[in-house]
Parts: structure tokens; C-alpha cells; sequence
């Protein structure tokens, strides 16, 4: 077994033990699953970054990707690419929790679990764009504060803010943006796939008029569509990740972070159709992966905002790059 699939059957059965709807409900409430990062700390997934271990990247985005099929609620995905950027800017972080913000004027918003986080950085972007997301070669900041603000994103995942920050130290990160936005395609695709078992699991069992309702031609058809949709996105998602570190990376992310964005859509819409009423409950897991959905879609940059970096990318290649563009892999 190669170490990449050790580690994400790891991540696997520690979420599988540790990920259930009651520890994701509790900590939709503010309360921090310690003993779920510890086991990931003991297991040495907060440190993947680590040159010792021999991993790539891509290598990180696969644990990633299987945190999101549980819906994992810590920020393994910060904590990873933040000690990732310190130890290339020669900034020891041993044993600390890492998260990653952005810069708003003195304060830091949208931090993941800032309230744990034992250090903070903070992307500072140059300038901005009509879409007011930070360029592809941000400064990063490291910055204690005075204060943090609690706060949530519409999947109850915490997005806090550090209010009144010192800047301590700061290093340039030429693509850190995009990082961050293949985290958020990873994890979305993590999440389509366990929103379709979940829905072929919930069509096959429950019946109707004394049949399973996967048997109805209207269930059918939706459940292609999910399907379809889903493959789709996977796909995309792969194409980027093994874009890591060529010259088309910036041009195959943006294809992959709107076409999953997407597909997050419709999946979620037909996924709460075929569950019918019961998907709409709080009761049911399905909520646990359709708002986390609705909320990474956004982050790090919209279906639109990727879709303008994918034209201006097409556009600046020519007419005679594009067709080698969409047939091949680079």
C-alpha cells in the first residue's frame, strides 16, 4: 500500500469513528472537537507538509478531499498549507494550530476555527480585482490580536475574525489564493460524493406505494442528473490537482472551481428533492453537506470570478492555443 492511500484510509476511519451527525450537530454549536484533532495530531495529518514524510501536495489535497466526505470539522486544511507556507519562509510552527484569513484593513475575516488557532495568517492582497478577491501573489501576513470575534458560515463551520491585529512578521506567497480555492474544489468534491451515496443509499431503501422510489422514472432521471453532475466535478477536481505546479494550473483551477461550484447547486437541489421531506430536516446528515456546499462555493472566489480568470487566461492564449487547451492535459 502506498503511503498516499495509508493516509487517506487513516483520515477515513478516524472520521468514520469520530464524524458522526451528533459530534457534527455539537460542533455546529461552538464545541470543538478536541479528541477528533488529537487523533489527526497523533496520526501526523496536521503535519503532511513535512519535507521528512516525501509527500506532494497532491498527496494533502487527497486527505482533503476524504476529510470532506465526513464533513470533517476541524481545520486540518488550514493548519497543513499554513505550516506548509511558514516552514518555506523559515518560520517554525511545531506543534502549533495554523489558520488562514484574509486581510481587511486592521482586522482578519474569515479565519476557519480562529478562535483554536495558535497562529494566524492573513493574506494581503496587492490590489483587487472588480470582484474584490485578493490576486495570485498576496503577502502573507502573521498577526496576533486583541481580540477575536465568533462567527459562522451558513454550514456552521466557524469563520471568526481577529479584530486590532499586529503584523509580526510577513513573506510573500505567489499563489497562495489559488491554494486555497483547490482546498475549497477538493473539498466540495469530498462532499458530492458522499451526498450521492447518500441519496442512492436513500432511494433504494424507502418505498412507496410497496416499491423503493429508486424505481419511479421521475427518481431515476433526477438521480442521473446527481450522478452526471457529480463525475463531472470529480473530474475537474483531478484535472487540478494534476495541474499542481505546471503553467496551466491557474487556467485548470478555475475551470475546476466553477464547474464544481456548479455541480454543488444542482447536486444539493436534487439531493434534497429525492430524500424529500425528511432531507429538509435538521435530524437528517444530509444538511451537514449541502450548506457546506453552499458555503465553500463562495469562498476563495465564485463560479464567476473563476469563470472571468478562465476567459482572460483563453483569451490571452489565442486562437490557436485554445483547441490544445481543452484536448489535452498540458
Amino acid at each position: 500500500m502506498s503511503t498516499s492511500s495509508l493516509l487517506i484510509e487513516t483520515v477515513e476511519r478516524i472520521c468514520a469513528d469520530h464524524c458522526s451527525k451528533e459530534s457534527l450537530d455539537a460542533a455546529e454549536l461552538g464545541e470543538y472537537p478536541y479528541a477528533l484533532w488529537m487523533l489527526l495530531v497523533e496520526n501526523g495529518l496536521h503535519d503532511l507538509c513535512v519535507a521528512e514524510l516525501g509527500l506532494e501536495p497532491a498527496d494533502w489535497y487527497a486527505v482533503f478531499r476524504a476529510g470532506a466526505r465526513h464533513a470533517l470539522p476541524v481545520p486540518l486544511a488550514e493548519t497543513v498549507l499554513g505550516k506548509a507556507w511558514l516552514a518555506d519562509a523559515g518560520i517554525d510552527s511545531a506543534n502549533k494550530l495554523v489558520s488562514l484569513g484574509l486581510a481587511k484593513g486592521d482586522d482578519v475575516v474569515q479565519v476557519p476555527w480562529g478562535r483554536q488557532a495558535d497562529i494566524i495568517l492573513a493574506l494581503q492582497p496587492r490590489e483587487f480585482d472588480g470582484l474584490a478577491v485578493p490576486t495570485s501573489n498576496p503577502q502573507v501576513l502573521v498577526c496576533e490580536a486583541t481580540a477575536k470575534q465568533h462567527g459562522n458560515n451558513i454550514a456552521g463551520e466557524a469563520r471568526d475574525a481577529l479584530v486590532g491585529v499586529e503584523v509580526t512578521k510577513s513573506f510573500d506567497r505567489p499563489g497562495a489564493f489559488e491554494e486555497l480555492a483547490l482546498v475549497r474544489t477538493v473539498q466540495m468534491a469530498g462532499a458530492l460524493e458522499t451526498i450521492l451515496a447518500m441519496s442512492l443509499a436513500y432511494v433504494n431503501e424507502r418505498e412507496q406505494f410497496g416499491r423503493a422510489i429508486s424505481k419511479f422514472q421521475a427518481i431515476q432521471h433526477n438521480m442521473a442528473i446527481l450522478a452526471a453532475e457529480v463525475a463531472a466535478a470529480i473530474r475537474a477536481s483531478d484535472s487540478a490537482v494534476a495541474a499542481l505546479g505546471s503553467d496551466r494550473f491557474v487556467a485548470d483551477l478555475a475551470a475546476a472551481k466553477s464547474r464544481v461550484g456548479e455541480a454543488a447547486g444542482v447536486v444539493a437541489e436534487l439531493a434534497h428533492q429525492v430524500h424529500g421531506a425528511m432531507g429538509f430536516t435538521y435530524e437528517h446528515r444530509l444538511h451537514h453537506f449541502t450548506r457546506r456546499l453552499w458555503a465553500w462555493r463562495d469562498e476563495y472566489g465564485s463560479e464567476s470570478h473563476w469563470q472571468q480568470v478562465l476567459g482572460r487566461s483563453l483569451v490571452a492564449g489565442g486562437a490557436d492555443a485554445l483547441w490544445p487547451f481543452v484536448a489535452t492535459r498540458g
